[in-house]
C-alpha cells in the first residue's frame, strides 16, 4: 500500500519569479523584507496575494483572509494555471548549505498524528503548539487551494529513494526553472515519470519494512500547517483535503545541517535555578549523565545532571516548563548561536545555555523513545533556504 502519492499539481503558467515567495512563517520580525517583496511582485500573479505572512497576523484576521479566498478564487477563474495530473515533481534547490534534493507530492492526512507519543507513519518532530492551530484554521477552512511549505523527513541513510532521481532527471520533462527572489537561490523541478514514481514508493515502504514502530515521515518544517490541514479535513472530511502536498527530503543530504537552539531565561536567580535544576533530576535516578554549560554575570561553568530525555535540550526544557509554573516573571527565549547567547549574559539576572545539539542521525530514534521533542529543538538551515511557495493544489 502506497504511503506518498502523486496529486494534480497546478503551476503558473509564467513569471515563476514573481509567483514564488518564502514560507509565510519567515521574516516575522522583519517587515522590510515582506514590503520588498511586494515591491518585487508588483502587480503580476503571486502566491504572495494568496497567503497570509504571519507578521500579519492579528486578533481579527477576517478581512486578509477573504482577500486571499477571493484571490484564489480569481486566479482559478483567470486560468492562470497549468494543471498536472497525477504528478510527481523532482527537486533541487540551491541553499546555503549546498543543494537540496527533495520530491513534491502528496500524503494522506489520516496517515498523520501530530499528538506526542503518536505512533503513526507520519509525526511531528516536536511539540505542536495547539495555540497557533485556530489562527491557521480560519485561514485554511474556506480557502480552495493549498500551497505547501512543509518539508517531511526521511531516514534513509543508503538514499535509495530520492538521490537516484538525479541520474534519471535529464529524461524528466522540466518542471520550471528559475532563480527564487530575496536570496532564495535557484530552483529546477523536473516532472517524475509513473515507472519512477513506483520506484519511489517501492523505497519508501522498505526503509520500514521489519520495523516494529514504522516512521516513515518527520516533519522538519511546517508542523502547524500540516496540523492545521489534519484539523480542516476532521472537521469536513471532504476527499480532496483529505491529502496535503509536501516535499520530502532526506534527512541525511548533505545540505541539511541541524543548527542548536540554545536557552536563555531572564529575570532569573541563577543559583537558585542551577540548584534546583539538579535536584529536580536527581530525583529521577536515571543511569545516564548529560552535561551543559551555563553562563551569566554572576556564574559560569558546566554541570552534569541525570538524563530525562534522550536528547540535553529535552532534559533542560522540562524543568524550565516546570521551573517558569513557580516563577512566573521568569521567561525563556529560544537562541541561535553560541555569541548571541554569551551577548544576552552580560545582563543582570540573565541565565545561558549551551549543549551539545542533536546529531541527524538521532532524530527518528529520539521521536520513537521521547514522542515529539520539546520545541525549539533545531533549526534546519536559515531563513532564505526554507521552502518557497511554487506548487498548488485544489482541495475544495
Amino acid at each position: 500500500m502506497p504511503h506518498f502519492f502523486p496529486a494534480d499539481i497546478l503551476l503558473p503558467k509564467k513569471n515563476f519569479d514573481k509567483w514564488a515567495v518564502v514560507a509565510c512563517d519567515q521574516f516575522t520580525s522583519q517587515e522590510s523584507y515582506w514590503t520588498e517583496t511586494k515591491k518585487i511582485v508588483g502587480s503580476a500573479p503571486s502566491s504572495l496575494n494568496i497567503i497570509l505572512p504571519e507578521i500579519y497576523l492579528s486578533s481579527d484576521n477576517s478581512e486578509n483572509i477573504k482577500k486571499v479566498n477571493d484571490k484564489m478564487k480569481e486566479y482559478l477563474s483567470n486560468d492562470i494555471f497549468d494543471i498536472f495530473e497525477n504528478s510527481m515533481i523532482y527537486i533541487e534547490r540551491e541553499t546555503s548549505c549546498g543543494i537540496r534534493k527533495g520530491v513534491i507530492g502528496m500524503i494522506d492526512l489520516e496517515e498523520y498524528d501530530y499528538k506526542n507519543g503518536s505512533h503513526a507513519l507520519i509525526r511531528a518532530t516536536e511539540q505542536t503548539v495547539i495555540e497557533r492551530i485556530p489562527p491557521r484554521v480560519q485561514i485554511r477552512k474556506d480557502a480552495p487551494l493549498e500551497l505547501p511549505h512543509i518539508l517531511l523527513l526521511v531516514d534513509d541513510e543508503q538514499k535509495t529513494v530520492i538521490e537516484p532521481l538525479a541520474e534519471k532527471k535529464e529524461s524528466f520533462s522540466s518542471a520550471y526553472n528559475f532563480d527564487l527572489m530575496q536570496g532564495g537561490g535557484h530552483i529546477n523541478g523536473y516532472f517524475i515519470d509513473n515507472e519512477t514514481q513506483n520506484q519511489i514508493t517501492s523505497a519508501l515502504d522498505n526503509l520500514i519494512e521489519g520495523q516494529k514502530d514504522k516512521l516513515m515521515f518527520a516533519v522538519g518544517d511546517g508542523n502547524h500547517s500540516l496540523a492545521t490541514a489534519k484539523e480542516c479535513y476532521n472537521l469536513t472530511k471532504n476527499p480532496l483535503s483529505k491529502y496535503a502536498l509536501v516535499e520530502i527530503v532526506n534527512i541525511h543530504d548533505p545540505s541539511i545541517v541541524f543548527e542548536p537552539i540554545y536557552r536563555v531565561l531572564f529575570n532569573i536567580n541563577e543559583e537558585d535555578f542551577l540548584k534546583k535544576f539538579i535536584n529536580y533530576t536527581s530525583a529521577f535516578g536515571t543511569d545516564k549523565k548529560q552535561k551543559f554549560s551555563y553562563i551569566s554575570t554572576k556564574v559560569k561553568g558546566s554541570l552534569e545532571v541525570e538524563a530525562l530525555s534522550a536528547l540535553p535540550v529535552g532534559t533542560l526544557q522540562s524543568f524550565i516548563d516546570e521551573y517558569i509554573k513557580e516563577n512566573p516573571t521568569v521567561c525563556v527565549d529560544y537562541i541561535h548561536g553560541e555569541d548571541v547567547v554569551k551577548t544576552l549574559c552580560e545582563k543582570d539576572n540573565t541565565l545561558g545555555f549551551i549543549f551539545d545539539s542533536m546529531q541527524k542521525n538521532e532524530l527518528f530514534s529520539a521521536i520513537k523513545a521521547d514522542g515529539s521533542l520539546p520545541r525549539k529543538t533545531f533549526s534546519m538551515g536559515h531563513a532564505q533556504d526554507k521552502r518557497y511557495y511554487i506548487e498548488a493544489r485544489k482541495i475544495k
